[in-house]
């Protein structure tokens, strides 16, 4: 009997914080174990509860991982209609609130047993490099696949001295993706080009956007009343980078034009207090609310989604608005949306993003061919390669920075993140190393 593939899913959020790093995972494990012919761990970060509380919204918290699996697979299975034979692993993380990111804390290659390492998907390859501090993610798998979701470039140069950032960011992004992928997955040519790296929109949406928006095309079909009866609307996260300033701005240039649209706003955020205070400034009627789930039932009935975000690598909102059957560009509101084919419909669900995953990937071809992983003697490995060596000096050289906390610092890590803390230990069920750090 032929065995089968182990894959490891490393991410670097989780619900429910509702970003893209914690839902697309969270569907693509899902979708790969569906043929049976894959064994598939999600491994996500778990954060104490003090960061909890700076993360999730609603006032969520969870005492124990077990209670945050309960509340992740439930979701799951409430949106895709089916139980997913997959297993969740939590690695220890906590809240960079300069970055607005969850980091890794410690070796989180340790939590896949030897035994099971055998391809690694790096949702985001190069955030959950970073400070990596452990076992090259080469040597502990045999085949190593980076997905890239964030124009991580485009935010930083936001910042004060954002040109300078970005320009430091973008090589050390190239040189650590090189170290540790064997290849990469770009959603979309708006993230940065990369090593190794191909083209391909390897995400679906939510399977019950699709069932609203056929629901919607029978109504249409039927025409017993106005299908969609709100305007227009914009979801995402409530921060200025996500295209908030963006559109206001446009708004206010154009608000004779635009006399009589109603706007609403859905978000939660760092800057949800200023949007709101920036919106009461404006003559047309745009109103804040708090950010919700987009299949909620309070969205159906609107007819056009706004997403001014220039930051955002796939637009999943608006594949999501798609599916639901509504116009994505400003149109005359008066005009209804035409349905979608079913060819249409089709590629925009996770069973054909999933096949498309596996054909960039080469997954299907790594299972026949059986890569081996490198082989080292120690962390440097012996090769007769000037490639290998000039790579495996880079290995080298970043294993040695992020070992000491001096540099990790300098670099932009949490202070006390190479390796996790009696609590997290605690709650983790993970040995505590005490004081066992770089210095």
């Amino acid at each position: 009997m032929e065995r089968k593939q182990h894959i490891a899913i490393f991410t670097t959020a989780s619900l429910p914080w509702m970003t893209g790093t914690a839902v697309n995972p969270l569907f693509r494990a899902a979708y790969l174990t569906t043929s049976g012919e894959r064994k598939v761990t999600l491994v996500i970060p778990w954060l104490s509860l003090k960061d909890q509380e700076l993360v999730y919204p609603n006032n969520i918290t969870f005492s124990t991982p077990s209670d945050h699996e309960i509340y992740v697979r439930h979701w799951l299975e409430e949106r895709t209609g089916f139980i997913s034979d997959f297993n969740i692993r939590f690695y220890p993380g906590k809240f960079s609130r300069d970055k607005r990111s969850i980091l890794a804390v410690g070796d989180i290659t340790e939590l896949i047993p030897d035994e099971e390492a055998d391809i690694a998907i790096l949702e985001e390859p190069e955030h959950l490099t970073w400070y990596h501090h452990g076992k090259r993610w080469k040597m502990k798998f045999r085949l190593v696949i980076g997905v890239v979701h964030t124009n991580y470039l485009e935010y930083v140069k936001r910042e004060k001295n954002g040109r300078m950032q970005a320009f430091l960011l973008k090589y050390i992004n190239s040189w650590l993706v090189n170290i540790y992928c064997h290849k990469v997955i770009r959603l979309s040519a708006a993230t940065q080009d990369l090593p190794r790296s191909i083209i391909c929109n390897v995400h679906g949406v939510n399977p019950k956007f699709i069932e609203i928006g056929k629901q919607k095309t029978l109504e249409l079909e039927s025409r017993k009343e106005q299908v969609f009866k709100k305007g227009a609307y914009y979801i995402g996260k409530m921060v200025w980078s996500k295209g908030y300033k963006e559109l206001l701005q446009l708004l206010k240039e154009h608000q004779k034009e635009l006399a009589g649209l109603e706007v609403d706003l859905y978000g939660n955020g760092e800057d949800s207090a200023q949007v709101h205070e920036a919106a009461k400034k404006l003559d047309l009627v745009v109103r804040v609310h708090p950010g919700r789930d987009h299949a909620d039932p309070i969205f159906h009935d609107y007819k056009l989604f706004l997403n001014p975000s220039t930051t955002d690598v796939v637009c999943t909102t608006t594949a999501e608005a798609l599916a639901m059957g509504k116009l994505t560009i400003r149109r005359a509101l008066t005009d209804e949306p035409a349905p979608m084919t079913d060819a249409q419909i089709y590629e925009l669900s996770w069973e054909a993003a999933t096949e498309r995953f596996l054909r960039a990937s080469g997954l299907e071809e790594a299972h026949s061919k059986r890569l081996s992983k490198i082989p080292s003697k120690g962390f440097m490995s012996v090769s007769l390669s000037t490639k290998r060596r000039v790579e495996d000096a880079s290995a080298f050289v970043h294993h040695l920075a992020s070992g000491f906390e001096v540099s990790r610092r300098a670099f932009g890590a949490i202070p006390g993140s190479l390796q996790p803390d009696e609590q997290q230990c605690k709650e983790l069920g993970l040995p505590f190393l005490g004081g066992k750090r770089g210095s």
